[in-house]
């Protein structure tokens, strides 16, 4: 037999699930500013929005846990003096966090301790900057925190250069120079290089602490926007783009190697709209989220290739996105990552994937350690040449309820054991069954009379002979020297016949009696089995245990006759049953009803 492969994975079945619309954040006022960016940014606490406002550039700050309906009125982020164009939360501090405008300049912001929107005040303060970093002479349009070194932030402007700053002393310390506007920009896991994507269609890997380029290499060949990612601690990196002819294309690079690997991009459609890439390092997954459509693919990375897993479909488009950092997905739901689409610039839907999974245990195998919040090096270090990177954080511990438990960067969690990954209870291991027997060759069940010659022959074989001399017989019954109890059979040995004689009574059923019941023969006076005493306390204590086998028998055949009355509802049962099925040139149901009715009969009878 053959059939098609399908490709082993623990995030096959991966699925996306949106959020009902009164648990998302609506009555925004998301800005409708045509550049390229992602407008929404994320981490485990806040949401960060790129604001339509008047008198100046602003963006609104929304704690996770404040869905609903937001106020008219809510206390935003203000201090540009011209549209705020991108924001990025700092790794390692989650209320820090960083915004470009299109006045030029880059500013830090500290978000108040207990921030909520829900206040009494009817023009609630908003919140002024804490710092502002002052070096570019057009607008910034992109402001990316590095991932491993704390405090060091990149920020890209329409003046051809993307700057480094030291945020803690308020400076520039490096400075990239390229030949056009920097599309994309991304660190890698060490935050040792960077890579762009420019609109001069090139490809650019930084030496950042050089500041020169240590690769470039022709790009994607569309006069559209691209888009680049590192692949976390991978020494990869995907852009998307497209083609001469307008499609949209993915494209997996080596650094130093000038085309992609494969040797050419992937094709994925013909739509228009911008694809945004976001990269999950712990699970090695790619999603790519269309902008102007409401679809999100995902990517498995394995062996140097991209597997397709599934797509996310919506009938709502997103003009932006944000994906949360893996620290803050929710354990106890399977929830692998989650992102924040905007939707008619009024509203943010929250989209859960999640692994289908029942088991109620943590699932150690989807879930390796992850980045956490604490840096692997310092500003300081960083800019002396020291690279490294961020301990990680075991995810058991954030199941249980307790502080997260750092484990170091390099640390591989023990091979899961795959018995609670795809079903919460484990199969036992399955016993031989015996096989039932036909109906066809079932044997019948003992008649009355049958029953009645069984019970007189038993009586009969424990009467008294005092003139026969059997003393060499052995009794089927040992002497008891007092009555036995009512609620057990006394002990007793099999006869030994000296040649076997024909039974005239069918024994019962062994299904039909829970206990064994002998099989008893009439046979000549002189071969009978007597009592070995002919003492009249024996001769009197046979005969108790004599009638005390008969009341056994008689609960047996009770029993007995229970049963085969359900055995009787249950033929009849399933006779009509047949009867209701049984249509013209149904032969073999005919011929099955035909045997259950003449059972039925043998066992009226």
């Amino acid at each position: 037999m053959s059939g098609r492969f399908v490709r082993a994975s623990k995030y096959r079945h991966v699925f996306g699930k949106p959020t009902r619309k009164e648990f998302c954040y609506d009555n925004l006022r998301i800005s409708r500013n045509a550049w390229d960016t992602n407008l929404v940014k994320a981490n485990p606490e806040y949401l960060a929005v790129n604001w339509e406002a008047s008198g100046g550039g602003a963006f609104a700050v929304i704690p996770l846990n404040e869905r609903g309906k937001v106020p008219d009125v809510i206390p935003l982020f203000r201090g540009h003096t011209a549209t705020v164009l991108d924001t990025d939360w700092n790794p390692f501090n989650d209320r820090l966090i960083a915004s470009a405008s299109d006045d030029g300049k880059v500013m830090l912001w500290q978000v108040p301790q207990g921030f909520t929107l829900l206040t009494d005040a009817e023009e609630p303060a908003d919140v002024a900057p804490v710092a502002q970093l002052k070096g570019h002479s057009r607008k910034v349009g992109q402001v990316v925190f590095n991932p491993a070194a704390e405090n060091i932030l990149a920020s890209a402007s329409g003046d051809l250069t993307i700057k480094l700053w030291d945020v803690g002393a308020g400076a520039a310390v490096h400075s990239l120079k390229h030949t056009d506007i920097v599309q994309s920009l991304s660190w890698n896991a060490s935050g040792s290089m960077l890579v762009t994507t420019s609109r001069d269609k090139k490809l650019r890997v930084w030496d950042v602490r050089q500041e020169r380029p240590a690769h470039e290499s022709p790009g994607h060949e569309g006069a559209k926007s691209s888009r680049v990612v590192w692949l976390g601690e991978q020494n990869r990196f995907a852009t998307t783009g497209f083609s001469k002819m307008s499609d949209r294309q993915l494209a997996l690079w080596e650094p130093g190697n000038p085309t992609p690997i494969g040797g050419r991009p992937q094709t994925l459609d013909s739509i228009s709209g911008v694809c945004m890439p976001f990269w999950d390092d712990s699970c090695n997954t790619l999603y790519l989220a269309g902008k102007g459509d409401g679809n999100i693919r995902y990517f498995e990375y394995e062996s140097d290739k991209f597997e397709f897993l599934s797509e996310y479909k919506s009938p709502e488009p997103q003009r932006g996105i944000a994906f949360l950092p893996k620290r803050g997905v929710n354990v106890h739901e399977n929830e692998v990552m989650r992102a924040y689409k905007t939707v008619n610039d009024s509203y943010i839907e929250p989209i859960s994937f999640t692994v289908p999974r029942r088991a109620e245990t943590f699932q150690s195998d989807i879930y390796p350690p992850c980045v956490g919040a604490k840096p692997a090096v310092s500003a300081h270090d960083w800019l002396s040449g020291k690279t490294g990177l961020p301990p990680k954080i075991d995810f058991e511990s954030i199941y249980e309820g307790n502080a997260p438990v750092e484990v170091p960067s390099d640390y591989k969690p023990p091979a899961p054991t795959p018995a609670p990954a795809l079903v919460s209870n484990p199969a036992p291991k399955k016993e031989p069954e015996p096989a039932p027997a036909p109906a066809a060759v079932r044997s019948p069940p003992p008649s009355m009379q049958e029953q009645n010659r069984s019970m007189a022959a038993m009586a009969s074989k424990y009467e008294d002979n005092d003139d026969e001399d059997d003393a060499d017989e052995t009794s089927s019954f040992e002497e008891v020297s007092k009555p036995p109890q009512r609620s057990a059979l006394p002990a007793r040995s099999e006869p030994k016949p000296s040649s076997p004689t024909k039974t005239t009574s069918a024994p019962p059923p062994k299904a039909a009696s829970p206990v064994k019941s002998p099989t008893y023969a009439p046979t000549s006076t002189s071969s009978a089995p007597v009592p070995t005493s002919s003492s009249s306390a024996t001769t009197g204590s046979g005969a108790e245990s004599t009638l005390e086998q008969i009341k056994q028998l008689l609960e047996t055949q009770t029993k007995m006759l229970s049963t085969q009355g359900q055995q009787i509802n249950h033929l009849t049962t399933e006779v009509d049953y047949l009867k209701k099925r049984v249509g013209s040139g149904s032969q073999d149901q005919s011929e099955r009803i035909r045997q259950l009715e003449l059972e039925l009969e043998e066992l009226r009878s």
